[in-house]
């Protein structure tokens, strides 16, 4: 997923609001700053049109799908604009003409009064250059039915690109949920502030590019709410690394144990080991199965790898550790169980994913200096919940992960949340790109946080900081050969790179 902001507008925003949030903001805008409504959903409409004229010059024609709400008041401005520039615009309703009211049935008689005109919806015309969703908006709240769903699935087996006003309709503009069926769009171009569903769940494959636009609204506006989410990315975390030092050596920069890989699993321990590695850990021991030594050290011998088989084997291991990475092909017989204990018991900071934390879920406990890396079902397991739950309300989800077990808790999956422990409100990962759904991702990721706590990150730093990292090697790997068939190791691959920026 790819976002960019309208020239005016500077980066792409970091604070992400719930569409509650933005519709106060909207009235304070109205009601305290004397903006009126009209005026706001002019701008709106001409920032969409003005973003639809740069990001497709070539279009000639123009569809636009308009509900019964504010969202379709700026789709008729941007329609009444495309007739005023020479485009061929045809406007498809849904839902009573009737049911206009206020700003929305104001500018539906600007259209009219301008020559346009606007029919039912009873499909889409098969000659048409680019869509405008400007169906629901941000108040979208049920699952969508009847005709609307006809037109969303209408929209998504078009042949033209879909530029959304808002949020791309059919999306839960808070949870980043589908809500039965979605507008998938090229583009998005969203208002005033940027909605935590377009960055978590389905928001990414619905969202497309994300542009944003502020209208011009007041910055004290946003003083009369907390914001409810974070935006993070690899760009601005990359800063917290730092430079070296000249005069240094590798025990400097921590020593990583990676524990795990039980019988015919040596391959997950060995890819957190080597991710280790490459973000810039100064040692790291691999603690295994005693099969896994050769292949391991053949393939890298830079990991000092242990051959485990009894527990008594990993004290000395664990008294030289900075950092455990503990999970990844751990299994949950009597010798990962073992293992589990000896690690909980070090006295060291941990980084617990896969097995370590179905173990976890049999016997909870809390503590504040790890952090858990679950993915939708192994939160689940842990919440004592199940994986649609999880995904349902993924914010609200990690934050719950957070509470119950302390630390930094890392909801992994599109728009990956991390919420930590006396942080400011989750934070949202905007990097990332679906060929990171492979085997080994996860593993990778252990590596890359434990890698950066070694180095001497906080919790919250190196959860945060781990996952943007993570996920940037991933967008880097996927721009030189494409998502399909991208593997962890490719992933690894780009980590040093990223961590020496050019």
């Amino acid at each position: 997923m790819n976002f960019r902001t309208l020239p005016t507008t500077g980066e792409l925003p970091r604070a992400l609001y719930t569409s509650e949030q933005v519709r106060g903001f909207d009235r304070l805008a109205i009601g305290e700053f004397s903006i009126p409504g009209l005026e706001l959903m002019e701008r709106a409409g001409r920032a969409a049109f003005d973003l639809l004229r740069r990001r497709w010059p070539q279009a000639k024609s123009v569809a636009v799908l308009a509900g019964t709400g504010n969202n379709a008041g700026d789709g008729f401005v941007v329609a009444r604009l495309a007739r005023q520039a020479g485009l061929q615009v045809t406007v498809l309703q849904l839902g009573e003409r009737e049911r206009l009211r206020g700003d929305a049935a104001l500018n539906a008689s600007r259209w009219q009064e301008a020559g346009g005109d606007w029919q039912p919806f009873t499909g889409m015309p098969r000659a048409v250059d680019l869509i405008v969703d400007a169906l629901f908006g941000t108040g979208l709240d049920r699952p969508v039915t009847g005709r609307w769903a006809e037109a969303i699935t209408a929209i998504n087996a078009h042949r033209a690109p879909c530029l959304a006003i808002d949020v791309p309709s059919g999306l839960n503009a808070d949870s980043g949920v589908s809500m039965g069926d979605a507008v998938q769009a090229a583009v998005t171009i969203s208002f005033i502030g940027l909605k935590t569903g377009l960055f978590t769940a389905d928001g990414p494959d619905c969202a497309g590019e994300v542009v944003f636009d502020g209208l011009g609204v007041p910055a004290a506006v946003y003083a009369s709410s907390v914001l409810s989410a974070r935006r993070i990315d690899w760009l601005k975390q990359a800063s917290l690394l730092g430079s070296r030092r000249r005069n240094v050596h590798k025990g400097h920069f921590g020593h990583v144990l990676v524990i795990g890989g039980d019988h015919g699993m040596g391959g997950a321990p060995r890819l957190a080991a080597e991710a280790a590695l490459r973000v810039g850990a100064g040692l790291v021991s691999l603690a295994t199965r005693p099969g896994h030594l050769a292949p391991v050290l053949a393939a890298r011998p830079e990991v000092m790898v242990h051959a485990v088989d009894d527990p008594s084997a990993l004290q000395p291991l664990l008294r030289a550790a900075t950092v455990i990475a503990i999970g990844p092909g751990l299994g949950r017989s009597a010798w990962g169980r073992a293992l589990w204990d000896a690690a909980c018991g070090a006295g060291r900071p941990l980084v617990v994913d896969a097995d370590a934390l179905h173990l976890l879920a049999e016997a909870p406990m809390r503590r504040n200096d790890w952090v858990l890396t679950p993915h939708p079902g192994e939160a689940a397991a842990l919440l004592g919940l199940c994986s649609a739950e999880i995904q349902g309300q993924r914010l609200q989800s990690a934050q719950q992960l957070q509470q119950r077990f302390g630390g930094s808790a890392v909801l992994k999956g599109a728009g990956s949340v991390v919420a930590s422990d006396g942080s400011p409100p989750p934070a949202i990962c905007s990097d990332g790109n679906p060929g990171m759904a492979s085997g080994g991702m996860g593993d990778a990721l252990t590596g890359v946080i434990a890698g950066l706590m070694a180095q001497g990150m906080g919790v919250r730093d190196a959860a945060e900081s781990g996952v943007c990292l993570h996920a940037a090697a991933g967008d880097v790997a996927a721009g030189l050969d494409g998502e399909r068939g991208m593997l962890a190791g490719d992933l690894i691959d780009r980590l040093r790179g990223l961590v020496n920026p050019r």
